[in-house]
């Protein structure tokens, strides 16, 4: 499963980056405005950073707009993916995007049904929003898995990018599941790392050597 970091903070990308644990990034404009930077500097400076897919969010809701928009953002680098939300206009805007040779990210996915007309109009990836649905009541990854099985039934190539991930343990099941693309916050997927019995262990092991004078260098 591939890892895509949900962040604008270049910090925080870069870290995770060196580390090789980044396939890909996706912003929005929320994340864009927290970072307190342009959109199209701090975007670019993403797309510089890391060679996968950077999806960047039109704000325009109207198809036409959306497409304007999203022809601006693809100019910013080959690796922009064009962020679009999952209404009739965003399909139509994907439809055509698409069709341009732009990879398109459906975002705003919360039914197999939403994603099966995002595969059917061209879309590269189709977001669901776990974390989102979990709020409700309902079953983020239960979606994920009836994207997953749909996809496969039918062949197409649209990827299942899980969204809205809250927890570690999100990413685990996503990868069980069969999801494409996981994409996270940096503190979550740096929370992967941690288990209780690892620091227990750990600190064991430190109190041994502390014990016994043991030094390496």
């Amino acid at each position: 499963m591939k890892f895509f970091v949900d962040s604008a903070e270049i910090d925080a990308i870069t870290e995770l980056n060196e580390l090789g644990m980044v396939d890909g990034v996706t912003t929005n404009p929320s994340l864009i405005a927290k970072s307190g930077r342009d959109i199209l500097e701090v975007t670019k400076e993403i797309c510089d950073l890391v060679d996968g897919p950077v999806s960047a969010e039109v704000i325009a809701l109207e198809a036409d707009a959306m497409i304007e928009e999203g022809r601006k953002l693809a100019k910013i680098a080959d690796n922009i993916a064009v962020k679009v939300p999952l209404t009739w206009d965003g399909l139509k805007a994907c439809k055509v995007l698409s069709n341009d040779g732009h990879m398109v990210n459906v975002t705003l996915c919360f039914s197999a049904n939403q994603a099966l007309l995002a595969a059917k109009a061209g879309a590269t990836f189709i977001s669901p929003f776990i974390g989102r649905l979990d709020d409700l009541n309902l079953d983020g990854l239960e979606v994920i898995e009836d994207i997953r099985t749909i996809y496969d039934n039918y062949g197409f190539d649209t990827q299942v990018l899980a969204a809205s991930i809250r927890s570690a343990n999100h990413m685990s099941e996503c990868a069980k599941i069969g999801a494409d693309v996981a994409t996270a916050p940096p503190h979550v997927i740096k929370a992967m790392a941690n288990h209780v019995l690892t620091d227990k262990g750990l600190d064991a092991f430190v109190k041994d050597a502390q014990k016994a004078n043991i030094k390496i260098v």
